[in-house]
């Protein structure tokens, strides 16, 4: 780890520099205006003439002899304080004597400062003045270090219900997940039904699943559930530039845990500090590796008969210590994947709840359309569709809403303005329907919802939808050679009507070559290799990328089967459209002309 940056001394001297010129004024101009006397100088001749007018009482010379200083009486009959230049003048004091007015040859005692606020002035406003500058600059020099002056305080936030806001009932499609946590919520209020048959608090349960899926929601509704103090802090908080910072931080996180218990502390993307220790780093005195040994032993240490939980949340389990995941630490593993039909559609009503809706919604439909999103996306989904309600000017959300905005989702939003030729708008719809007959032509596909050659602003020209009417969960090889065939449909028909290729299929090569990899690599679909395993999942809920681990010589091998795979499929669909090429230019040019064909209509010229 590089050494941390000195913070240099110059803005301190700077800073002392200022207070103490600022004190040499205040001693040298403002002091001397406040507590000088209030005398008014005057010439030798005025001073002269108030003798002899006998206005004069007391007159004193100075001790250097340049001044005279005297009082007099002014024109309203009042006594002030004069001073004027003392003259070459050796009748002064005979001519002092011999008037009438009784002159006392004493000290006149100037009207001075009141000593309070010559206090002030001379000792309590610089004193005051150098320690605000010093706070000053002590708080900027703590946000330049990065808060080294609260060094190992924990900024985890306390929650309680009325904060957060949520409850079980604002989580929908994760029914294990809720009854995992919700017995941890009733421990927590009931402790004796569990200490009866000799039951104890888990101590951890480690939320998983892709990003999206509510973990961070499910630990909130915890918190709303709960009647106990909530902490809640990101793990990559523990993590500062000081080595043993974090681990000071988890101290005292747990310290104020245990003083609060019982409660339940949550910490999201925990895998910031629980990574495998060994995996890189610098050294074992590595500030993460010291975090997550400070944990180890904080979740080792705490009683959990006191009611102490530890919540965590995670997208990347398999980059987890063993340590960390072991029995007595974290207890239990609680997935949260990617929801069902049933799950998108509980979800689908839970947001649709704070959305005025109107009554014949199909909630169902815009579920099966949506196979594969998590929480995160139906959300977006419905907002989407109460925003396109406002732009179309009405007061409720649609049907055709939804449906648009599931499209808006998937391919973003129409590009209107797009200007597309005759000749490539013409290629595009035998593209599109190319996909379109292939997959209708084929037995356990799904059917065709919607072809349209709208551009979006995702790059796409057109597209074709599918949507399952059952959820399904395996994939046979037939049904992957058919969704090869399918993706290579749209070039094939490039090929077949003008006898040519353009980059429109470049989504489709890249997904048919993923498929086709995946059959050789990790679904054992291959007669050439078999139930073998080439390829490793790595990080299974941010994006599934694989590590092939095989020879050089295997890996050519594999190659050449995936080109054989995507030949094979290419061929199926090449045939299919030659069987069925007067339905493949009716099709397009009906598509040409309405630019957009739901299923029923494709089905319906398709079957007449």
């Amino acid at each position: 780890m590089p050494e941390p940056k000195r913070p240099t001394k110059k803005p301190l001297i700077f800073y002392y520099l200022i207070s103490l010129l600022l004190v040499f004024l205040i001693n040298a101009v403002i002091l001397p205006m406040f507590m000088r006397d209030q005398v008014t100088a005057v010439d030798y001749s005025v001073f002269l003439q108030a003798v002899e007018e006998n206005r004069v009482t007391q007159v004193e010379l100075s001790s250097d002899g340049q001044e005279i200083m005297y009082i007099a009486t002014d024109r309203h009959g009042q006594l002030q304080p004069y001073v004027t230049v003392a003259m070459p003048d050796p009748n002064l004091i005979e001519r002092l004597r011999a008037t009438d007015s009784n002159i006392q040859f004493s000290r006149i005692k100037p009207t001075q400062i009141s000593p309070i606020l010559t206090y002030l002035f001379s000792l309590l406003f610089p004193i005051l003045l150098i320690f605000g500058l010093g706070r000053l600059f002590s708080r900027q020099l703590q946000q330049r270090m990065g808060n080294a002056m609260s060094f190992g305080k924990s900024s985890a936030k306390i929650y309680v219900e009325a904060q957060t806001g949520k409850t079980f009932a604002d989580v929908a499609g994760q029914d294990e997940a809720k009854e995992a946590l919700t017995e941890i919520v009733d421990f927590l209020h009931n402790p004796g039904k569990y200490a009866g048959i000799g039951a104890t608090l888990p101590k951890g349960a480690l939320l998983v699943g892709p990003p999206g899926t509510g973990k961070t929601l499910l630990a909130q509704a915890v918190a709303g559930e709960a009647d106990v103090p909530f902490f809640s802090i990101s793990g990559s908080e523990f993590v500062e530039m000081f080595v043993g910072m974090g681990a000071a931080k988890v101290r005292d996180l747990f310290k104020q845990a245990n003083e609060k218990a019982p409660c339940i502390v949550f910490i999201d993307e925990i895998d910031t500090i629980g990574k495998k220790r060994g995996d890189g780093g610098f050294s074992g005195n590595d500030e993460r590796e010291q975090t997550l040994n400070q944990l180890l032993t904080e979740m080792d240490g705490f009683d959990s008969r006191k009611g102490v939980v530890l919540l965590a949340a995670t997208n990347r389990p398999e980059s987890l210590d063993p340590a960390l995941l072991r029995p007595g630490r974290f207890d239990r593993r609680i997935p949260v994947e990617l929801p069902d039909l049933g799950g998108r559609t509980a979800i689908l009503k839970v947001h649709a709840a704070k959305v005025k809706m109107e009554a014949d919604v199909d909630f169902e439909a815009i579920a099966r359309a949506t196979a594969g999103s998590s929480g995160a996306d139906l959300a977006n989904i419905i907002n989407e569709a109460a925003l396109r309600a406002v732009r179309m000017g009405r007061q409720r959300v649609k049907q055709e809403d939804l449906e648009e905005s599931v499209e808006v989702v998937i391919a973003g939003y129409e590009r209107k303005n797009a200007v597309i030729s005759p000749q490539e708008k013409e290629l595009i719809a035998y593209h599109e329907i190319g996909h379109a007959l292939v997959a209708a032509k084929q037995t356990n596909s799904a059917p065709i919802t919607k072809v349209t050659i709208v551009p979006r602003t995702s790059g796409a020209l057109g597209y074709t939808m599918q949507v399952e009417e059952d959820e399904r969960h395996l994939m046979s090889k037939e049904d992957a050679m058919n969704r090869i065939a399918i993706l290579t449909g749209g070039r094939a028909a490039e090929e077949l009507v003008f006898n040519t290729a353009t980059t429109g299929a470049a989504n489709d090569i890249e997904q048919a070559t993923k498929l086709a990899r995946a059959m050789v690599t990790r679904y054992g679909m291959s007669e050439q290799f078999g139930m073998v395993a080439f390829e490793s999942v790595i990080n299974p809920y941010l994006g599934g990328d694989a590590s092939l681990t095989c020879s050089s010589e295997t890996s050519a091998a594999i190659d050449k089967e995936i080109i054989r795979l995507v030949k094979k499929g290419q061929e199926k669909a090449i045939n299919i459209l030659k069987d069925n090429l007067d339905k493949l230019h009716e099709l397009s040019r009906e598509l040409l002309k309405r630019e957009t064909l739901t299923g029923q209509e494709f089905m319906h010229i398709l079957e007449s």
